[in-house]
């Protein structure tokens, strides 16, 4: 593209256009070992001047790739070169609360921390809380369907999105949804849009659901004997009555070491950890409601006393420190995600020991038990050979376990040549023609999610 091409759409739009060099490199990276070289970075204003931009890419044959934190873990937010980054971080409203109907309306550029701050005033929150909740977005949580802790209880973000306007690959603005608590109009168009990565649409605002926030939300962090069998011990606790839990963590015995070691967390270290989230509506219920998960956990062979953090916010802050602190002792490495029915957890996590022994290299895991969603880290080149054979066995592991190659990071570029193994030739085939009803000419975020035609 030249730069009077450049200049061109420059003076179509009010926002920036941008060809820095410093701002193309910020651009060009996310959360994955991955990156681009973008023509450009541009900062439209309002959906208008998104709509300005995708017909003025369609011209001109040019990839759009969405970005809101860039905290993406497989590449989703990472521009293939050539393509031009549409930077939404800056829309930043919270437009519209409404208590009364539990619904909140706001910017993709809002960042998670910030609407609960806004809403908890009021006696309500956004369930999804994933583990980079104080920097990444609830555009960026949409496009990959992000989930975190407490999704043990509230489910995804797809199971929060009410609806959301969005400018598709043909130009044209669309809103999707409801403020309505329920409908039954024909298919999900609503569903195909979150979890699709910008691939469909670049979403200019979302409608979120709301939850009533409990009067106690108490984290509760129990060390594990070596022996326990995870996906017993998380089930038990998951049928329990009564017990009022939002989350069932799993910290492995280094993570839980280095962790306390780098950022002064105060629990045990030795064991690997359990930790849980217990809601309830005042001190004494919930009191009550320890206690019945310690006599689940006693007759599980679980009897360590556990420590208790009266705010489960900052618990979850130092869970979430995790890949943090990995990043800082290893550098770059394999930080994968997938997930298996719960009874199968234990036989994922031998498996996981099993190839990280093959290869000679160090794992890591930690893991949102409750839901049997795993996230092993290699200490290996995530972009050699090594990688691309644990990748593979890793993958062929949880599909044999019934599980998925993606429980919450998305697929992004790095997955996506894994797809088709997962879904199907037939249902490859749906989500190609749903690309191309939505992107004809495949300009919004091009080398992701879809697998490459000989991958299926």
């Amino acid at each position: 593209m030249t730069p009077d091409r450049i200049g061109a759409l420059a003076r179509e739009l009010r926002g920036s256009v941008s060809t820095d060099p410093g701002a193309l490199a910020r651009a060009g990276r996310d959360g994955s070992h991955l990156s681009g070289r973008p023509l450009a970075v541009v900062a439209p204003r309002d959906a208008d001047e998104v709509g300005v931009l995708v017909r003025w890419a369609r011209h001109e044959r040019i990839g759009l790739v969405p970005r809101g934190a860039g905290t993406s873990l497989d590449g989703e937010s990472v521009p293939r070169d050539g393509t031009v980054v549409v930077d939404l971080s800056g829309w930043t409203a919270v437009r519209e609360v409404r208590a009364e109907e539990r619904w909140a309306r706001v910017d993709p550029g809002v960042v998670n921390r910030t609407l609960q701050s806004v809403l908890e005033p009021l006696g309500w929150f956004f369930p999804p809380n994933p583990g980079s909740w104080a920097t990444s977005t609830i555009g960026g949580h949409v496009g990959t369907n992000a989930s975190g802790p407490r999704s043990f209880r509230y489910g995804p973000t797809r199971a929060w999105v009410r609806g959301l306007e969005a400018v598709l690959g043909t130009g044209e603005r669309v809103r999707l949804g409801s403020r309505a608590p329920k409908r039954s109009l024909g298919p999900d168009l609503l569903g195909l849009l979150v979890g699709s990565e910008g691939t469909l649409g670049i979403v200019t605002e979302v409608t979120v659901g709301l939850a009533p926030l409990p009067g106690v939300r108490r984290g509760l962090v129990v060390p594990l004997p070596p022996d326990v069998a995870l996906g017993r011990l998380s089930a038990a606790l998951g049928s329990a009555p009564g017990t009022g839990l939002s989350a069932i963590e799993y910290l492995d015995t280094e993570c839980a070491r280095d962790l306390a070691e780098d950022r002064g967390a105060a629990w045990p270290t030795g064991a690997a950890l359990l930790l849980l989230e217990v809601e309830a509506a005042d001190p004494g219920e919930a009191d009550a409601r320890q206690a019945r998960i310690a006599r689940r956990l006693e007759s599980a062979g679980v009897r360590a006393p556990p420590l208790v953090y009266d705010d489960a916010n900052r618990l979850w802050s130092e869970r979430g420190e995790s890949g943090r602190v990995l990043d800082e002792r290893f550098g770059e490495r394999i930080r994968e995600d997938i997930a298996v029915p719960v009874p199968a957890v234990d036989a994922l996590r031998a498996a996981i020991d099993r190839i990280a022994a093959r290869e000679g290299v160090r794992v890591f895991v930690f893991a949102h038990l409750g839901e049997g969603s795993l996230h092993p880290n290699f200490v290996v080149d995530p972009s050699g050979p090594a990688a691309a054979r644990i990748r593979d066995a890793l993958y062929a592991e949880s599909l044999r376990l019934g599980g998925t190659i993606s429980g919450e990071h998305g697929v992004g570029a790095l997955k996506a040549p894994y797809v088709a193994r997962e879904l199907g030739p037939t249902a490859v085939g749906m989500l190609r023609a749903v690309k191309r009803a939505c992107d004809p000419d495949g300009i919004l975020n091009p080398g992701k999610l879809y697998p490459p035609p000989e991958a299926g």
